[in-house]
């Protein structure tokens, strides 16, 4: 891969890792700290929604987003040619040691 293709992936990477990472930084800490008492007003299972937020709900989105890094990693592997092989079961050479 060309400098200029590596530095074009990289920044992709970095604007993915980023646009996800806000996203757990709004659920995390702006609904499940600052909003907390507006969300409390509304209620999930009878637990209040800021509550249920801050105690579960950014576990379930920071999980969430794993998988979506995953998705969006590969499309951009595949947009950049990075693909691995899709055969697990093939493993690569390895070198032998001449021990005669």
């Amino acid at each position: 891969m060309s400098d200029n293709r590596a530095h074009q992936y990289w920044k992709s990477n970095i604007r993915i890792v980023l646009s996800l990472l806000s996203v757990w930084f709004f659920i995390s800490f702006v609904c499940g700290i600052l909003l907390v008492d507006f969300l409390d007003s509304f209620r999930i299972g009878g637990f209040k929604l800021g509550f249920w937020i801050a105690q579960q709900g950014s576990i379930f989105v920071f999980v969430v987003l794993i998988f979506v890094y995953i998705r969006l990693m590969d499309k951009l592997d595949d947009e950049y040619n990075l693909n691995s092989p899709k055969d697990s079961n093939v493993s690569p050479p390895l070198a032998e040691e001449n021990n005669s």
